[in-house]
């Protein structure tokens, strides 16, 4: 598949041939969803759980007499009714981690990646700024005819001029190469891709 890269400001630059087994894949909606619960199910915290009676340190000596006192007869300490006691009902450990075949989380990645490819891709020879100001950058932006949410994916690491001027773009992300995933890619309308980020995504899936 051979797509027109264009300099940052939307100015023509070449050419580019993309990869077909990666950029070429036909999209599955049941696979994207697979890999997208995946991803936003082990993003959630594990659930903190409450100690119950039987968690708490406390004696299980009985205490007082059996009659005589005036109170309800007691023979454990950790009983919800006293303080430093276990909580009744509580709430139970949650853990939301799934796992998934590595070949279902390679394949939904080259998914999302074809999506954008047949819509909403754009190639870049380099993400590097003369002027590296966020008013800069959003006029490069208008000029490339790019709006909506934008993703921005480098090579192995983000040029610290380009991400500073994008951090105050809102619906602008930027990610390097290494941390391109699933869902990121496809809540956003529009993704950009260096020339560098192609090669190190090329060579993530056939080297």
């Amino acid at each position: 598949m051979k797509v027109k890269v264009q300099k940052i400001d939307g100015k023509a630059s070449g050419d580019i041939e993309l990869n077909d087994t990666v950029f070429g894949v036909e999209p599955r909606a049941d696979i994207l969803h697979r890999v997208v619960t995946w991803q936003l199910e082990n993003r959630r915290g594990t659930a903190r759980p409450t100690r119950e009676r039987s968690d708490v340190a406390r004696t299980g000596a009985k205490h007082g007499k059996q009659k005589g006192g005036g109170v309800a007869r007691h023979g454990d300490r950790a009983a919800p009714i006293f303080i430093g006691g276990g909580k009744a009902h509580g709430a139970r450990k949650r853990d939301f981690n799934q796992s998934l075949n590595k070949k279902i989380r390679t394949l939904g990645l080259k998914m999302a990646l074809s999506s954008k490819a047949k819509d909403g891709l754009v190639v870049v020879d380099s993400l590097e700024l003369k002027d590296a100001k966020t008013k800069a950058l959003m006029g490069h932006f208008e000029k490339a005819g790019v709006a909506g949410k934008v993703l921005v994916i480098d090579g192995e690491a983000v040029n610290d001029g380009f991400k500073n001027a994008a951090a105050n773009l809102p619906g602008v992300n930027v990610l390097p190469a290494a941390g391109a995933n699933v869902y990121d890619i496809l809540k956003h309308d529009t993704l950009i891709l260096s020339k560098d980020a192609v090669e190190k995504l090329e060579a993530r899936f056939n080297g």
